[in-house]
């Protein structure tokens, strides 16, 4: 803390420039999981609110766009907390398989990951379907707006990089580092990827549960959590857009 000016302790001496960009890491990603979205949020209410004499749709005719870009930005401040634990930490991070060397091979391998789970999810889901366990899912945003599809590729990206960055990559490592065997990080970040899909009934709760075991297993042999977000945002874009394309022909819908 610097000297002191009249009884008051002025500013501290600041830091040099790595920690500085460290401490600006910090105070986005505190933000970002807790205030600033409720402030962003605010502002966009405000600002598209009705003026007297203003209908609401003349003031804003897609109100709804604002939240799902708003809800994609901070829906990615979980993973940007741990980008910046593993950075403070010193660990990188490629502790968590989140370099960017081998592009190539990640997305050949996220979307061969894309095609064998996407067929064999799509099976356990239909099964499921039709044997009661599972409740029918609309996995795209509102259709008939001219943001459906950039709400989709966003949702889409949102979720595969929160998932696969927090419950696959930083989960595993983290509880391998606390003692956990290998297999068993695997085998509780698989429940608990079943475990927060149960809101689509058993069938949900099965397939997560799958998938997460296959993708546990396989980052322990890559290290790579890249290819785990490709294969996700694939999965969930192409789930969206077949529903989009022809929810008038699915049974249910």
């Amino acid at each position: 803390m610097a000297t002191t000016l009249a009884g008051m302790e002025l500013a501290p001496t600041p830091p040099a420039p790595a920690a500085r960009r460290t401490l600006y890491e910090e105070i986005v990603a505190v933000l970002a999981i807790s205030l600033l979205a409720s402030a962003a949020y605010a502002i966009v209410s405000l600002l598209t609110a009705p003026v007297k004499g203003v209908t609401v749709a003349a003031a804003n005719p897609d109100p709804l766009f604002a939240n799902q870009v708003l809800g994609f930005v901070f829906g990615l401040a979980p993973a940007l907390v741990v980008v910046h634990l593993v950075r403070r930490d010193g660990e990188g991070v490629g502790a968590v398989g989140l370099t960017w060397d081998r592009p190539r091979q990640d997305l050949v391998r996220g979307t061969v990951l894309f095609a064998v789970v996407g067929l064999g999810g799509l099976g356990i889901y239909l099964v499921a379907v039709r044997l009661g366990v599972n409740r029918l899912v609309v996995p795209a945003p509102p259709p008939g707006h001219w943001w459906t599809w950039p709400a989709l590729v966003m949702d889409a990206t949102g979720a595969a990089v929160l998932e696969e960055v927090i419950v696959l990559g930083y989960l595993v490592t983290r509880l391998q580092q606390v003692g956990w065997t290998p297999i068993a990080a695997v085998i509780g970040s698989a429940v608990l990827r079943g475990g927060y899909h149960l809101y689509q009934g058993w069938g949900g709760f099965a397939g997560n549960l799958l998938m997460g075991l296959l993708f546990g297993v396989l980052f322990l042999r890559w290290r790579r959590t890249w290819p785990f977000v490709i294969a996700h945002l694939l999965l969930d874009f192409a789930a969206g857009a077949g529903y989009l394309l022809f929810r008038h022909h699915l049974p249910g819908f």
